[in-house]
C-alpha cells in the first residue's frame, strides 16, 4: 500500500477515536444527586459501566493506530508481524490497523 494512502486512512483511524472517547466523557450534568430514584440509579450505573468498557476499547483501537504508525514509520507496514507476508490492500482499507492476514489473523483468534 502507498505510504500516503496508509497515512491517511490512519490519521482517519486515530481521528475516529479521539472523537469518540472525547464523546464518552461525562458531562457535569452527568453526576449523580442524591435525590435519584433506585431505578434511575441502576440505569445510570449500566451507562457508565458500559461507557467505561467502550472506552477501554477505544483505548485499545488506539495503540493499534500507534502500532500501526510505528510500523509505517518503519517501513514495515503492510506486513504481516507473524509471517512477514504481504497484507492485502484490501484489507488495509477495510482494518487498517491490520497486524496479521486474514488467515493469520483467524488462527490468532483461535488461539493456534
Amino acid at each position: 500500500m502507498d505510504p500516503a494512502r496508509a497515512a491517511e486512512l490512519l490519521a482517519r483511524e486515530r481521528q475516529r477515536i479521539e472523537e469518540s472517547l472525547e464523546n464518552l466523557a461525562p458531562s457535569p450534568s452527568d453526576e449523580p444527586t442524591t435525590d435519584q430514584h433506585l431505578a434511575d440509579q441502576a440505569s445510570d450505573l449500566y451507562e457508565a459501566e458500559f461507557d467505561e468498557g467502550r472506552s477501554d476499547d477505544l483505548r485499545s483501537d488506539l495503540a493499534a493506530v500507534e502500532r500501526a504508525e510505528a510500523r509505517l514509520a518503519a517501513g514495515t507496514y503492510g506486513l504481516s508481524i507473524d509471517s512477514g507476508e504481504p497484507i492485502p490492500d484490501g484489507r488495509l482499507e477495510v482494518v487498517p490497523t491490520a497486524e496479521r492476514t486474514a488467515e493469520e489473523q483467524a488462527l490468532f483468534e483461535r488461539g493456534l
